[in-house]
């Protein structure tokens, strides 16, 4: 058995600029990128150095150009790797093997000097010691201990001679302890303590040093980073000499901060709150780089200082330019009106570009304000559009700007902002006019320009406005109804290329489609072909935008929608939070990358942010929402806002300068993986992957099995709380497969994944269609009587899901979008769902509290009887170490009959006891698995917090097929030890089974008892297990065939087990550079007789396993993900 690393995710924990080159730390390897990788460039290069320890820093030598020597160390381990990049393609190798030590390596200083050989290096160690180590000689040459006995969070040399060598080093105490190698000694030979540093109100973390200006910079658990000015640290402090001086206390994280540099003009900080600050030596935060996921655990700067590169627990890396920073990117200007006296009261303004605005005043003039000098500029004065008036605006094709206005008599003016006098009008509203918006369509002329107004009367006017050499003419080219609400006005347009259709959002929430055929008459309106009503709730849908073939939609409700056009039909694929903590999204825009720029208010905030990645790019203290604001962005990233407050013009300008940082490596999950499964493949070689995470956010990804190419297709963000468990319904190798989650707050979500791949030279594209929702509390709240009944914990989550076999066959042909699902739940019940496709409905069916506590793992099997009747049991394990079998036949079959789903509610049944328990693990369950034996026998593997692996035998069979009534034992706490029962003769008429060990049959029976009509007979066969199968509690167990299992470990172990009736022993073990690996997940390779497994937890790691007296030779394996060097 071989078994290697095809790919690995997981946090990047130390960062180092060398040259052209990012060279990052990700587990026990060193990955090489080059600095211009941005955008989704793969990576050169990979080395794994460190075995088992996690890399903590990488140190180069300096003075010496090429190769460059790099020492890497971590944990207790430190390697030296040879860096060469004199070659077309750079060359990462090990120039030595990995030396151990007996205790961890904090930092780690390169001696240079005459009187130690150039391969010597200081180790400062955990217990406040310093080594000094021979690499090559692989031996400790001396160590000095400190008379301050403790233990160290962090360290940092200065000098680089062992003569002027000093640490500084942050204690468990709060304190930065100074001491030199050659320091004087105590009695006991410890050197003594030269200065103590206090002021920290948390452990210290991180430590710089800048020796030009004698400053030390240290970040603390408390949130700060502090500055202290300690003179130069290489001279001895004397006798009454230069005393520590705090200069700076830096408050700006909103949690513990890992990181800090020290620049020539500024401090860099990074954090657990996702964020890198950048300081002034004032004090003052002049740059803020947010992308990150999770925390920002490493970073570096190039020597030259234009460079920053971060990298996160999200397994992301991002780089930024920090050269060119100014004071202050963002700059907010009131507008003075200067000589425009009426312009002191506007009520309306609009921009087309990042130059100018257009301002409406109260007294119905309008003013054009040059950004740039500051000068207004009469318009257009009309005493008609006073008081009330709208206004819009649009730059044509061919340049001209075009204005519209409508004021509260209906009235519509249109003029060119270059030539206002040639202003037309016309009133063609009863009543106001309610909107006024612009919307461009593919394919018309450089002066062609698309209105849309709305009156009161629920009518929306489409005008088609045509400017040459500012000459105007315009014309009504359809009309529209809108469906009867209180708010009966569109706020939106969008033209939907290549088709005849429009898609149009209003003020009641619902997303409309028109058709724009031509031969409809003018006079009269048409009405929706489409409608998907109330979509964005009774606050109104803000905006529609068709982008990448979906049509997007906004809304005052925190949310975009995600909707596609089927047959002249709108269907709605999802709608979700746009970005946490905002409540109000007014607009997407398309933005550089195929990304989306997305405009909303976070409280009295104006933002603006990356949808995909949420970076925020402005956030600008405006007063709300609720006022005229306008918003223009250009192609070199000049952004421009613009709103009126109290009474007056505010322009904000975010010129670019580096703060938007480029992707080197896109970034997985910002907190641990919880789940993944296998979805299925999208084509050779190929396989679909979906992982959740506590940080709410399911990732559907693809894995390239030659290659190890990691690559993100979209993610699911509807979840409330952390993502602890899903479950697939696929078709194996197709383009749709239904995706089930769920995790905290009792909470269950239902999509549909449609895959495409219309290009081979491009990714393939995942579209998410949501189907239904489902949280116990809503549930609660519809039931009847529920004032006499105990009320659901609002915390209960559902720790492990399956999907049902509902084969029950029903003659109905509505039942065949139906799925059952089984859920395992933290407040001790065992639930089962039924799920309408069709009908997009979740509804509880029947619930059980028999374990009386948090039930761990489910998993389900299908017995197909002689007489063409099909049983369907559940398997739930709880933390008491026992697990119950369910039949659950009669109500999968119960729901059908009654057609369950007509109901609007409905009292979830009992699900009655179970039909057998037994005791198998001394404490929890974190392992389950079922996989067919032989005709009525089933395998059970199951592994716990005990380190335990036992695997059972189910068997099942008709009546009395296994044993007389007086035979089986029922269901009960106590645990009965039964007699041998010799079944081979009445299974397989004295065949062998299928298997080829006829020593299932053989086995001690534990328990028995019979299903729940009492037609059916189970029993429990003891059969092999192992006690201290690893080191730590087992989280996940798989049964590959009858003749081996595979098991992972908190240890970071993955085993494989040779499996027989009697014996489970060991056949082959991999360590993984997952830590804290919670689930595994186990598919066919694409080659006969490989395997590929996912492991996650802190990080994601899929290896590949053969056989090679299977395959003659090892597979090929791909180095661009897989961090580890064959």
């Amino acid at each position: 058995m071989q078994c290697e690393c095809l790919s690995l995710r997981s946090p990047i924990t130390a960062l180092q600029i060398v040259g052209d080159f990012i060279l990052s730390g990700e587990g026990a390897s060193v990955l090489l990128y080059p600095l211009d990788a941005a955008h989704g460039h793969s990576k050169k290069l990979s080395c794994d150095v460190l075995r088992n320890y996690r890399v903590h820093g990488i140190e180069p030598r300096d003075g010496v150009s090429d190769p460059t020597l790099l020492a890497v160390f971590g944990g207790k381990g430190v390697a030296v790797l040879e860096l060469n990049t004199q070659g077309d393609e750079p060359v990462l190798r090990p120039a030595g093997q990995l030396y151990e030590l007996h205790d961890w390596i904090w930092d780690l200083r390169w001696l240079q000097d005459s009187n130690q050989p150039a391969t010597y290096f200081a180790l400062a160690l955990s217990h406040n010691s310093v080594a000094l180590c021979d690499y090559w000689a692989r031996r400790i040459l001396r160590q000095v201990n400190c008379d301050e006995k403790c233990i160290l969070y962090s360290a940092r040399f200065v000098g680089c001679s062992w003569d002027e060598l000093v640490l500084v080093a942050g204690t468990v105490f709060n304190q930065l302890v100074l001491w030199r190698m050659q320091g004087p000694t105590d009695s006991k030979g410890r050197v003594q303590t030269e200065r103590r540093i206090s002021g920290h109100s948390g452990v210290i973390f991180s430590i710089d040093y800048m020796e030009p200006s004698g400053i030390l910079a240290s970040a603390s658990d408390d949130r700060s980073i502090r500055l202290w000015k300690v003179g130069n640290l290489r001279r001895a402090l004397e006798a009454g000499g230069q005393q520590t001086e705090c200069l700076l206390q830096l408050y700006g994280h909103r949690s513990r901060v890992w990181c800090v540099r020290l620049l020539a003009n500024c401090v860099i900080s990074a954090g657990e709150d996702s964020t890198c600050l950048v300081w002034s030596y004032s004090g003052q935060v002049t740059g803020t780089f947010r992308g990150h996921g999770g925390s920002v655990r490493a970073l570096a700067v190039s020597k030259d200082q234009e460079w920053l590169v971060t990298g996160g627990v999200d397994s992301g890396i991002r780089l930024w330019t920090i050269g060119k920073m100014k004071s202050e990117d963002t700059t907010i200007t009131q507008l003075h009106f200067g000589q425009a006296l009426e312009a002191r009261h506007p009520k309306a303004l609009t921009s087309v570009d990042t130059s100018f605005v257009l301002v409406m005043t109260g007294s119905g003039s309008i003013y054009s304000c040059c950004l740039a000098t500051g000068i207004w500029r009469l318009l257009l004065e009309d005493p008609n559009y006073q008081s009330y008036s709208l206004l819009a605006a649009t730059r044509l094709l061919n340049g001209d700007v075009l204005c519209a206005v409508g004021n509260i008599k209906g009235n519509i003016k249109i003029f060119p902002v270059s030539k206002p006098e040639e202003a037309v009008e016309q009133q063609e509203h009863q009543g106001k006019v309610h909107s006024l918006s612009w919307a461009w369509r593919d394919g018309q002329s450089p002066g062609q320009g698309n209105l849309f107004s709305s009156g009161a009367e629920g009518e929306m006017v489409w005008w088609e406005v045509s400017s040459a050499r500012s000459q105007l003419n315009w014309r009504v080219k359809c009309r529209y109804l809108l469906p009867p609400c209180r708010h009966r006005w569109h706020t939106s347009v969008a033209f939907i290329p290549d088709l005849p259709y429009l898609v149009c959002a209003d003020r009641r929430g619902s997303i409309l489609l028109y058709s724009t055929e031509e031969g409809h008459p003018a006079t009269s309106a048409q009405r929706p072909v489409s409608v998907q009503s109330g979509l964005h709730g009774k606050s109104g849908a803000t905006s529609v935008l068709y982008h990448r073939g979906l049509v997007y939609s906004t809304g005052r409700d925190g949310c975009y929608g995600q909707l596609w056009l089927q047959s002249g039909q709108l269907g709605l694929l999802r709608i979700q939070r746009a970005c946490q903590g905002v409540g109000w999204v007014e607009q997407l825009l398309p933005a550089a990358g195929g990304h989306l720029l997305a405009l909303g208010f976070h409280g009295a905030d104006f933002v603006a942010w990356i949808l995909e990645t949420e970076q925020r790019l402005l956030c600008i203290a405006c007063g709300g929402g609720h006022r005229s604001w306008t918003f223009s962005h250009s192609t070199s990233g000049d952004n421009l806002f613009a709103y009126i407050k109290s009474g007056s013009v505010y322009a904000c300008w975010r010129k670019p300068t580096g703060g938007c940082g480029k992707v080197v490596k896109e970034a997985l999950h910002g907190r641990e993986i919880t789940s993944i499964r296998h979805v299925g493949r999208l084509e050779a070689g190929t396989s679909l992957l979906a992982t959740g995470s506590e940080d709410t956010v399911i990732n559907i990804l693809t894995i390239d099995q030659t290659t190890g190419r990691l690559a993100k297709l979209t993610t699911i963000s509807d979840h409330i709380s952390s993502v602890r468990t899903m479950a697939v319904v696929g078709c194996g190798l197709g383009s749709s497969a239904l995706l089930f989650s769920a995790g905290g707050r009792a909470q269950l979500q239902c999509c549909r994944l449609h895959l495409s791949h219309e290009d081979a030279s491009l990714s393939p594209r995942c579209q998410v269609e949501h189907l239904a929702s489902h949280r116990l509390s809503e549930d609660w709240e519809r039931r009847k009587n529920r004032h006499r009944m105990l009320k659901m914990d609002p915390e209960t989550r559902y720790m492990s899901i399956v999907v049902v076999d509902g084969g029950l066959d029903s003659e109905v042909e509505s039942h065949s979008s139906w799925h059952f699902l089984g859920a395992a739940c933290s407040d001790g019940a065992v639930r089962l769902f039924v799920i309408a496709e069709g009908g997009k409905k979740i509804l509880l069916l029947a619930e059980s509290f028999y374990h009386q506590r948090c039930v761990l793992k489910l998993q389900t099997f299908t017995h197909q009887l002689t007489f063409r009747e099909r049983r369907v049991f559940l398997c739930s394990a709880a933390t008491d170490g026992r697990i119950a079998l369910w039949d659950i036949s009669w109500i999968i079959k119960k729901a059908k009959d009654e057609n369950i789903l007509l109901n609007r509610t409905h009292q979830p049944w009992e699900l009655e006891s179970p039909c057998l328990v037994f005791e198998a693990h001394q404490c929890g369950v974190n392992g389950l698995d079922v996989r067919p034996l032989d005709m009525g026998c089933y395998l059970l593997a199951s592994s716990g917090d005990d380190n335990a692996i036992r695997v059972w035998v189910v068997c099942l069979r008709e009546e009395s097929g296994i044993c007389d009534s007086h035979q089986l034992v029922v269901c009960s706490d106590v645990q009965r030890e039964m007699p041998v029962v010799e079944l081979a003769e009445s299974r397989n008429n004295g065949q062998v089974d299928s298997t080829g060990d006829a020593g299932w049959s053989r086995l001690g029976v534990i328990a028995g008892s019979w299903s729940t009509d009492d037609k059916v007979a189970l029993q429990v066969l003891k059969g092999p297990s192992v006690e201290s199968a690893h080191a730590a509690q087992v989280t996940g167990l798989r049964i590959l065939s009858p003749s081996l299992l595979v098991s992972a470990s908190i240890d970071q172990r993955l085993t494989h087990w040779i499996l027989s009736s009697h014996n489970l022993s060991l056949m082959h073990s991999k360590w993984c550079q997952v830590a804290d690996i919670a689930e595994l997940e186990s598919w066919d390779g694409e080659s006969p007789g490989t395997r590929l497994f996912a492991l996650c937890g802190d990080g994601l790691q899929i290896l590949k396993s053969w056989q090679k007296d299977y395959l003659g030779l090892a597979p090929e394996i791909g180095n661009a993900d897989d961090g580890s060097q064959r």
